[in-house]
């Protein structure tokens, strides 16, 4: 992982940077820095950083990423060169002193061996999972933040067969994905220049021949565009979005949807959305590890009960 353009000014915090086993980094206002290692939250206490020494960085690396950060200006959001993301906030949204969130870029990518071996699933559900993925089937993979969603999704995706054409869509390039026939396209909406959004890429990618569609997160109005997507022709695509459980995230699902499709009633939606996704798959954060607490099947939508009509494949008990 490369943080040359950052390390000048962010010293005090250096070896949590530069440590690979660490996920994610938090700066609070009251001086205390903590983090992530293996989904378990660590204080680093022997970190001391001035307040106004640390605002002074975060004001540098906003002007040479582009951007400001002032009073008029007090909230940050970047991309740093390796795909890093840097969140910070100064007074006076927060007192007495910025706050800084740094989610590393993971140098490693976990593959579907690496994920068994650490529990996250077990071999034969590995199995049919790449067996589905491979035969075409929707996944949609839920869970909340930091539980390993990109991760799972880029281990599954390995089941694609070759042959096929990959249109990948991210906010950050994350996925990485090594298949020979790949088109990954990241957004543009946190910059000065063109507004890039998720829906706009989603758009163009249906013109560029995919046979699937990979969406790094669905959690705006692209929501639409994908569930048309899905039910004219490009099944088998794989998506992440944000839920506590697996039904939850249809959902959800059908609330994003409806945000930019207010017309069609609330059972319709939900209908259309049990026509496209064939398998949820839901990840959970635990102590040390990330783990799939379940896998539901789609059978499909009962309009007079309104309900999804789901069959649990795979479930870990809490």
């Amino acid at each position: 992982m490369s943080f040359e353009l950052i390390l000048p000014f962010l010293r005090p915090i250096e070896p949590l940077l530069l440590d690979d086993s660490i996920s994610e980094i938090m700066g609070n206002p009251d001086a205390s820095w903590w983090y992530e290692r293996d989904g378990i939250l660590h204080q680093e206490k022997t970190i001391h950083f001035d307040g106004q020494r640390l605002r002074t960085g975060l004001e540098v690396i906003a002007n040479q990423l582009g951007k400001h950060l002032d009073e008029d200006n007090p909230l940050l959001h970047a991309q740093l060169p390796d795909g890093s993301r840097l969140a910070a906030v100064i007074p006076p949204v927060v007192r007495p002193a910025p706050a800084l969130t740094i989610r590393k870029f993971p140098s490693r990518h976990f593959t579907v061996d690496d994920l068994i071996a650490r529990g996250t699933l077990t071999l034969p559900l590995a199995g049919f999972l790449a067996k589905q993925i491979a035969a075409g089937k929707t996944l949609l993979i839920s869970g909340g933040t930091s539980t390993g969603k990109t991760t799972v999704l880029r281990a599954l995706a390995s089941a694609i067969p070759e042959d096929q054409r990959i249109v990948v869509i991210e906010d950050t390039s994350e996925l990485h994905l090594h298949k020979p026939n790949l088109l990954a396209v990241e957004c543009q909406t946190d910059t000065f220049k063109a507004n890039i959004t998720f829906d706009d890429l989603l758009k163009s990618a249906l013109r560029w021949r995919p046979d699937r569609i990979i969406l790094g997160e669905v959690r705006g109005i692209e929501a639409r565009t994908l569930l048309d997507s899905l039910n004219t022709g490009h099944s088998g695509s794989l998506a992440t979005i944000h839920a506590n459980s697996a039904e939850k995230a249809l959902h959800r699902f059908a609330n994003l949807v409806m945000r930019s499709h207010s017309q069609a009633t609330f059972s319709d939606v939900e209908a259309e959305i049990a026509e496209a996704v064939e398998f949820i798959v839901h990840v959970e954060r635990r102590p040390g590890r990330r783990v799939i607490r379940e896998v539901l099947t789609l059978r499909g939508y009962d309009r007079d009960t309104k309900r999804f009509l789901i069959e649990p494949v795979f479930e870990v008990q809490p």
